[in-house]
């Protein structure tokens, strides 16, 4: 239940995007459609010239059987041409025929005399053996196909060329060339309906397993954040399915987390609570008015113990839930060291204790300011709690190559070696902090510890000169992290 929440979270990118469907269709038939508008093109001009040759061989065939009734006679050139010949002609072309033959002194033997003359550029075709030139003009107002054929003829007085042209109507070819066209044209259009089809079913079958994924996300109860099998699905999109199986593990780690800090932070909060309402009642049944103001002054120190403890998980809280990088900001560590000494500075004078600041440079490190102000808040009031009257906290700031330092040391009772890793887990106290502040909540070094992990650094624990407990803080320096950003 909680990954069909992702997914829908999402679900507004998807709308954007639009039908995975409609996407490989439309990147599909698209580029097919270009490409069998181009290949009909193609296929229509291949079947135009092929309809041409043939016309044409066709027109060459009836001006050689043209040129054969040309013969010459008494020194002329005459053209012996029947109208059956005639009617022969246009049965086999299927069009209008239009002859001509001119004699060898350019004057018409037989036929139409203002057929078009052979334009000059024309040049002789190669398909042929025959001196022919084939060309196109206009004749009584419509377009016709001309062959125009060079026949020697010759008797024992003469020889010369003769020029035999013959002329078709181009109503046949149009004709034949529209229903290439609608074929062609509809043939192409089958094909793109049967890949269309073809493509739609095969998108079909492939996202089956994903609609699967999805009705078994759908169907999980909410409880249920195990992995899914990334068997179900394609190898192109087990990737997508890992890193939801991540996310999953993720969001197990943080609710696992939440229930634990909802349980600890319930657990400690429910004993100054009992403590306040017993120490209430006690109040109502005192009678002495010195008794009473003792117990007052309990009350309002388990007040002021649970108030402690409530912004420490309240801290512990925004810390797990507050790390935004985007909020990161150049900040001066030992300006946030003086204000929390300062703002420190009355408890320590209480206390009769000696807080110093030893700080050099600006020492710029990359975060947020108000987390690391609750970090030396936490360790200085940490420090100022555990160390006796009269004792002294050392506050240090240095910058160390590309690392920034924060040093806080006091002469408390410091830590034992072999508690000093147990310590930053929340609500866990050491012996000797338990015996100099039995009302300590455990969260301090927590807070601490998350803190520096978010800013990219390191806290350890050691022994101080006076023997109590020394915490040294590594941040990268600022400079560090942009060239850590831009590498």
């Amino acid at each position: 239940m909680a990954l069909s929440a992702l997914l829908r979270r999402h679900a507004g990118g998807s709308q954007a995007l639009g039908s995975l469907r409609g996407q490989l269709l439309r990147r599909l038939l698209v580029p097919l459609l270009l490409l069998v508008a181009i290949n009909s093109v193609s296929l229509y001009r291949d079947a135009l010239e092929a309809a041409d040759i043939a016309y044409d061989r066709s027109l060459l065939a009836s001006t050689r059987a043209l040129a054969e009734r040309v013969s010459v006679r008494d020194g002329k050139v005459v053209a012996d041409v029947p109208y059956v010949a005639l009617d022969s002609f246009e049965t086999d072309t299927l069009g209008r025929i239009f002859y001509r033959v001119t004699g060898l002194h350019g004057e018409t033997v037989s036929g139409y005399p203002d057929l078009p003359a052979v334009p000059a550029n024309v040049p002789r075709s190669e398909l042929y053996p025959a001196l022919v030139r084939f060309y196109q003009a206009d004749y009584n107002g419509e377009p016709v196909r001309i062959a125009a054929l060079l026949q020697p003829v010759y008797d024992d007085s003469m020889r010369g060329i003769a020029l035999i042209q013959v002329g078709e109507t181009l109503d046949a070819r149009r004709a034949l060339s529209r229903r290439i066209l609608v074929n062609t044209l509809v043939r192409q259009a089958v094909l793109v309906l049967a890949v269309g089809t073809l493509v739609w079913f095969a998108v079909r079958l492939v996202l089956q397993p994903l609609m699967r994924l999805k009705n078994e996300v759908e169907t999980r109860p909410v409880s249920d954040l195990s992995n899914v099998d990334p068997a179900m699905v394609h190898r192109e999109v087990r990737p997508l399915v890992g890193a939801m199986n991540g996310a999953m593990g993720r969001l197990q780690q943080l609710i696992a987390g939440q229930r634990r800090f909802i349980a600890d932070a319930s657990h400690q909060l429910r004993t100054p609570l009992t403590v306040l309402k017993t120490q209430a009642e006690l109040a109502l049944r005192e009678n002495d008015p010195a008794a009473m103001r003792e117990i007052v002054r309990s009350i309002a120190a388990t007040t002021d113990s649970a108030v402690h403890l409530a912004n420490r998980l309240l801290s512990l809280a925004r810390i797990e839930h507050g790390g935004d990088s985007a909020s990161m900001a150049p900040v001066s560590l030992p300006d946030v060291v003086r204000q929390v000494g300062l703002e420190l500075a009355l408890p320590a004078v209480q206390k009769s204790v000696d807080l110093s600041l030893d700080a050099s440079g600006e020492a710029l490190v990359e975060g947020q300011a108000l987390l690391l102000h609750e970090l030396v808040s936490n360790l200085v009031d940490n420090a100022i709690r555990y160390t006796p009257p009269g004792g002294a906290v050392l506050l240090r700031v240095l910058e160390q190559g590309t690392e920034v330092l924060l040093e806080v040391a006091d002469s408390g009772p410091g830590i034992p070696e072999s508690e000093r890793d147990k310590v930053f887990a929340p609500f866990y106290r050491a012996g000797t902090a338990l015996e100099s502040n039995p009302g300590g909540t455990g969260l301090g070094l927590a807070i601490v510890r998350d803190i520096v992990a978010l800013h990219r650094g390191t806290v350890s624990l050691g022994a101080s000169a006076e023997g109590g407990l020394k915490v040294l803080v590594t941040l990268p320096a600022e400079a560090r992290i942009d060239a850590d950003q831009r590498a």
